[in-house]
Formats: structure tokens, sequence, C-alpha cells
């Protein structure tokens, strides 16, 4: 398969390594590096697919164009649109011309996620009561000094998308309404730190912070049969995941952990998935339609509750 980059900063560069020999092109208006400064500028039957890595106001664009011109796309997430109807378009694109139009969420392809995915769908834990989760990193001051990043809702729709993500990956769509807990700009002109979460089957507590001096990662599931814990992400490792089994009527669980320590294994095993897609088909825009509105919604209520 033929790809091209399209955007090419930090995650830009990365998909590039990960694609090698058969990324044919780059595109960038900005970075010198990159062959081409317009996606227009590409010839058609150069390439087969295309890795969006843009920031999120000009994707809409650049997917359309290329779903279009029946080009499979990857897009780095998140995939969000102004007007819902948008997602909608691309996805009617997307299934009318046999092309896949795929948002990256790597972090599913985490081999803790996939596990408390596979625990979670094997019902050893019964009956599952709540999760929480946290994602936060360092890069408050990175953000602020960004021509593009430091603005509207900052870390809700950057970091919260992956917490959704991965609430859908593992329980499926909540159907319980999210509430924002709090929404704060510590460091910068857009939120830095938000808790929010559902009070739904199971409840959802999630907390996103770029004010976090070490980059960490943490999820807690709690069932009625015992808990499952992962402890950061392989990039950030060592990365754990634990299992614990309830002792009634109380007292210490009995404990399974794994313990990995390893470099980040998602990217390249994503772009594979994605290659098996542009063999078989699908997409999953339902996700980022979902996701889109979520985040839209909490957005609206952070920036009404604090301004």
């Amino acid at each position: 398969m033929r790809v091209i980059v399209v955007g090419l900063g930090v995650q830009g560069k990365k998909r590039l390594a990960v694609a090698g020999k058969e990324a044919v092109a780059t595109v960038d208006p900005f970075n010198t590096e990159a062959q081409y400064k317009r996606i227009e500028d590409v010839p058609l039957d150069a390439y087969d697919a295309a890795l969006v890595c843009t920031p999120d106001d000009a994707k809409i664009g650049l997917l359309t164009h290329l779903l279009a011109n029946r080009k499979h796309l990857l897009v780095e997430k998140p995939l969000f649109a102004d007007e819902p109807a948008d997602l909608q378009h691309l996805k009617r694109l997307a299934e009318a011309n046999h092309t896949v139009c795929y948002t990256a969420y790597n972090h599913r392809f985490e081999p803790h996620f996939e596990r408390m995915k596979e625990l979670i769908e094997s019902g050893r834990l019964g009956r599952i009561y709540s999760a929480r989760m946290f994602y936060g990193n360092g890069t408050a001051r990175l953000v602020r000094d960004s021509a593009w990043r430091d603005k509207g809702a900052g870390v809700l729709p950057d970091l919260g998308s992956h917490l959704l993500d991965t609430a859908l990956f593992w329980f499926g769509k909540p159907t319980a309404p999210f509430r924002v807990f709090s929404a704060n700009r510590f460091e910068n002109r857009a939120f830095d730190h938000v808790s929010f979460g559902a009070n739904g089957s199971p409840v959802l507590q999630m907390e996103v912070t770029l004010l976090s001096w070490r980059n960490h990662f943490y999820a807690d599931v709690f069932a009625e049969s015992g808990s499952a814990h992962i402890q950061s992400l392989c990039k950030w490792g060592p990365s754990t995941f634990t299992v614990r089994k309830r002792k009634l009527p109380s007292g210490r669980p009995d404990e399974e952990p794994i313990a990995l320590e390893q470099a980040d294994p998602t990217w390249e095993i994503e772009y594979k998935y994605f290659k098996r897609l542009c063999m078989t088909g699908g997409n999953n825009i339902d996700n980022d339609v979902w996701i889109n509105d979520v985040l839209a919604d909490l957005s609206r209520l952070a920036l009404k509750g604090v301004q």
C-alpha cells in the first residue's frame, strides 16, 4: 500500500517512521521538509491512502477531499466537527466510495487495555459497578506556547477524547449524560485540568490534566467479584495490570499482577490494523459522532461554568 503523510509535526513524523517505505510523499504547508504544501498538489494516482496528522480545523476539508477521491484514510484523534452533519457526510462518502475512514485511538492497542476488555467481556468480574480513569501529562507550557493548541476547551477534547474512547472500547456506549465536575485554567488560556463523568452503569469518573509533571495514566474498574487496575502506559512504563479477587465477607484480595517494560507497541499494531481495514472495509465514524457530541456538551458546560 502506498501512503502519504499529511501534517509533518510530532504525530506525523511518528506515522511516517512506522509507514517506512510505504510512505511515498509528505504534505505540510509550513514544514520545509515536506514534499508538498497542499494535498491537491499530490498526484491522485501516486497513493492509495493518507495518514492525516493535522490540527483539528483543517481535518474536515482534507478528509472530504480524500474520501471523494476514493482514498483510504487514517486520521489522528480527535475528529471533531462544529456541525455534526459534517461527520455524517464523511460517513456517507466513505460508504459510497468503499473507502476506509478510521480515526486513530492508538491506546486501544495497549496490551493492558486489551487485557481489560477481555476480562470485562469474560464475566469474571461480575457486574461492573464503576470505573475511574486519569490521563495526565506535563505539556501545559508547550500548549500555552503553541500557535493553535491553547484555545477552546483545551485539555478536555485533547485527552478527554482518549478516555471517552476507552469507555466505548471496554463498556460500549454509555447512556447516562455526562457532566463536568470541575474545569480549571491554572496556567493556560484554555482549560488545563478537567474532571467529568456520568452516573450510569457503570459509573464513570474521568480526570484529564496538562499539569502532571510525570506523565501518567491509570484506570480502576470495580465490580461485584473483584477489581482490575492499570497503572501507566507502555510508553511511560513500567505498565502494570492487576486483577484482584474479592474476599467475602471482607479481607485482602488475592492479586494477579502482570508488569510490562517495553517500548510503545501501539503505533505499529494500529498501522497494521489500518492496512487490514483497507482490505476488508469499515470505519469508526459512529464513535466519532458520539465522542463529538459528548465533548461538545461538556465543553459548553465547562465554558459556561467558568466564564
